[in-house]
């Protein structure tokens, strides 16, 4: 055991310019998982801030804003809650009652909620279990911010979550690849160690250790990192809208900073553990391989790459790439819509890049046969690329990945978010929209209007088998006529002008979807009543939600109206008689084509901010990670490069070698990186076609669907290049250092 730890400490100071990449490598991946735990972590508790509203009441009373419901939970029965859009608000027998009590202060622009200057036990008594009663800090809850403040937090939560999980899948993937990588370039080492009597267990147990003690270092570095790192996440996350102004991520993850106890919080266990783990078992992978062969094998192997993909990684590879494409399938057979959410087109692209990076070196040698170079310098070059293929794929993998990565995420996002735009406009069928908030007309009609749809955007809750309380969006309308006549809506059976206050419009998705049909569901301030299914649409891309009247929609203020105009009128004196007609907060009148810009974006600022900070992360893993792979490469080419010398290359046809293997490699890992992409974004314009209306009155609402994917080249020539420019920078200056410090001089 001592000899084996000697022998490891010996190598890892001798041969400090090989481990630096894998150190760099495993450090950078735990300071990314590191820093979005943190993140988490500070979104699942954030601040109390302090109330606004009621800041001068010690108690607050507010209607209950949470539809509970019972449902069934395997053999026993169970409880589902979901938040309602439109409380009601405190009843007047209730505040009477408070009166009693003390003074009660009442907000005339939101009177949903009552100040009391009253003991809070005197006031729980009173209001018992027919409201909320609020003290301290969770009086913000009545403020008008809190929900938006909320929400905010859930969608930083839902960031951090993807970001997390994307960024621990490239930290884990190229981590592996780069301690495989430093085994592959030590096999001279080991056929010489086996020369020399070592065992295959002493090979294990060396490289075992050697990963085991950079591990831990570079585990250790990368928390350290993360702790550093935390808090200037936040700070971007608040600069591109995805975070409230007021969140903040603590470097330690809790309050006392200073604090032991802090180091050993779940952020910086996992990311520890993850990063030893990764190592260790990247390293053991490798070693296992190279201690199951002969000496002179061994030898041999070292000088030419032959048998660089074992039987066990080609079967894990083609059972993840089977995996891949038959869940693919299976989800277009099921439902096709859910390839549409952005957790299914985030997580399940995973899939299919794993297995192309654990195939790569199997695929990169075809794609090089196809690659054409002129002259001396390009025969040398794609022959070198050929021969080192475990070379080669290392330089690929993070591309591969990276590509990849922009390509699907970057890809189903627009691709989605055009599909909803161009559904959303093929529905409408109105010239004029006002907008804002308890919109009301005050006359009619409007000169040159021809019809006008006054909604509100309220919610309706149905228990779905039994087992959910299901959330379906909704819209009320005060004239079912007046609908119909300023929209296009993708009706498949029913007539919309049928609904009334006895009967609701759904979609195909609801459990129960047949015209005629009884459905008990859940208001928008959470009253319970039977409806008759008056139409059904189409699923869409998901957003053909349910239509109400507006005596099912509570207290839901009016916040759009649709203006379909008569023949020949003025679109600009229309807007001014509309304008004048409408009272409200913030009235806005727009055209159809304006307002659609503005509410369904090819993909939401934030949404994009989110992904390109994402994909940044990544690209930045790659990058570093590319550069460590050519450097550890460049310091055992020395015998290489001195023979191409001593056979005539000029120093700069040298350069000029290594910069075309570099971009040789690029060229393979964007070639597979694209084909993964081609797959995902293949499985989404699938499930787009297949959610397209073919006949009927939606018909029409659904040619948007057919518009196809939108592949983002920006950002992948984008990402492409930077790769590009780093391996070949790193390829031919390490080269460069190497000679000039006698590690592979030439």
């Amino acid at each position: 055991m001592l000899t084996t730890l000697a022998s490891a400490w010996a190598n890892l100071r001798t041969r400090r310019h090989l481990f630096a990449g894998a150190f760099v490598a495993v450090a950078l991946g735990v300071a990314l998982v590191a820093s979005m735990g943190l993140g988490l972590a500070a979104a699942a508790d954030p601040p109390a801030g302090k109330p606004r509203r009621f800041a001068a009441q010690p108690v607050v009373v507010m209607p209950h804003d949470t539809l509970t419901v019972e449902v069934e939970r395997g053999p026993h029965r169970g409880l589902d809650s979901k938040k309602i859009p439109h409380p009601q608000p405190v009843d007047k027998e209730l505040l009477h009652e408070l009166a009693e009590l003390g003074t009660v202060h009442r907000d005339h622009l939101a009177p949903d909620a009552v100040g009391v200057d009253a003991s809070a036990a005197a006031v729980r008594e009173v209001v018992g279990d027919r409201a909320q009663v609020l003290t301290g800090a969770a009086r913000r809850l009545a403020d008008p911010g809190a929900e938006r403040d909320a929400q905010a937090v859930v969608a930083v939560r839902a960031m951090l979550g993807t970001a997390g999980g994307v960024s621990a899948f490239v930290a884990v993937f190229v981590t592996a690849s780069t301690f495989a990588f430093v085994v592959a370039l030590r096999r001279r080492e080991f056929g010489l160690l086996r020369l020399a009597g070592a065992t295959p267990g002493r090979v294990r147990r060396q490289l075992f250790t050697e990963a085991l003690a950079v591990g831990v270092a570079a585990s250790a570095t990368g928390c350290a990192l993360g702790s550093w790192g935390a808090p200037l996440l936040a700070r971007a996350l608040i600069d591109n809208g995805i975070a409230p102004p007021w969140f903040t991520v603590s470097g330690t993850g809790t309050p006392q900073s200073t604090s032991w106890t802090s180091w050993t919080s779940w952020p910086f266990q996992l990311a520890f553990w993850t990063g030893l783990f990764v190592a260790v078992a990247g390293a053991w992978a490798a070693s296992r391989r190279a201690g199951r062969i002969g000496p002179v094998e061994a030898l041999r192997d070292a000088d030419v790459d032959t048998d660089v993909m074992p039987w066990s990684r080609r079967i894990v590879g083609a059972a993840l790439l089977t995996l891949g494409l038959g869940m693919t399938v299976h989800t277009l057979w099921t439902d096709p819509s859910a390839l549409l959410k952005r957790k299914t087109y985030t997580t399940q692209p995973m899939i299919l890049i794993t297995a192309a990076a654990a195939l790569a070196p199997l695929l990169v040698r075809p794609v090089l046969r196809m690659i054409r170079l002129p002259g001396a310098v390009g025969l040398l070059v794609r022959e070198n690329a050929a021969a080192s293929v475990r070379r080669t794929a290392a330089v690929a993998a993070p591309v591969l990945v990276t590509v990849a990565l922009a390509g699907s995420l970057m890809g189903s996002a627009e691709s989605v978010s055009a599909a909803k735009a161009q559904e959303a406009s093929e529905q409408t069928n109105s010239q004029l929209i006002a907008t804002g908030d308890a919109l009301s007309l005050a006359r009619r009609p409007v000169p040159g209007v021809a019809a006008l749809s006054p909604s509100a955007s309220t919610a309706v809750f149905v228990r779905e088998e039994g087992t959910t309380l299901l959330r379906s969006e909704a819209r009320a309308v005060s004239d079912p006529a007046a609908l119909a006549a300023t929209s296009r809506l993708p009706v498949v059976s029913g007539d919309i002008r049928h609904l009334d206050d006895r009967s609701i419009v759904v979609n195909e998705e609801w459990e129960h979807h047949r015209v005629g049909d009884r459905l008990t569901v859940w208001l928008g301030d959470g009253r319970r009543t039977t409806l008759r299914v008056a139409a059904v649409l189409a699923h869409g891309t998901g957003d053909n939600g349910a239509y109400v009247t507006m005596a099912n929609a509570g207290a839901a203020p009016v916040d759009r109206i649709d203006v379909r105009l008569t023949p020949g009128a003025s679109p600009a004196a229309a807007t001014d008689a509309l304008r004048a007609a409408t009272s409200g907060h913030d009235v806005r009148v727009r055209t159809a084509a304006a307002w659609l810009d503005a509410t369904h974006p090819r993909v939401k600022p934030q949404t994009r901010q989110g992904m390109l900070l994402l994909l940044g992360i990544a690209l930045t893993y790659a990058a570093i990670s590319l550069a460590g792979t050519q450097l550890m490469a460049a310091s055992v080419r020395g015998r290489e490069l001195r023979a191409l010398r001593r056979a005539g290359a000029t120093r700069a046809q040298v350069r000029l070698m290594l910069a075309g293997e570099a971009l040789v490699a690029v060229a393979a890992g964007t070639a597979l990186g694209l084909a993964v992409t081609a797959l995902n974004l293949g499985g989404l314009a699938a499930a787009l076609g297949l959610l397209s209306p073919e006949s009927g009155a939606g018909a029409g609402a659904g040619a948007g669907l057919e518009a196809g994917v939108v592949v983002p080249w920006g950002v992948v020539s984008s990402a492409v290049g930077v790769c590009a420019v780093v391996a070949v920078g790193t390829g031919v200056l390490g080269a460069g250092w190497g000679r000039r410090n006698g590690v592979g001089e030439w």
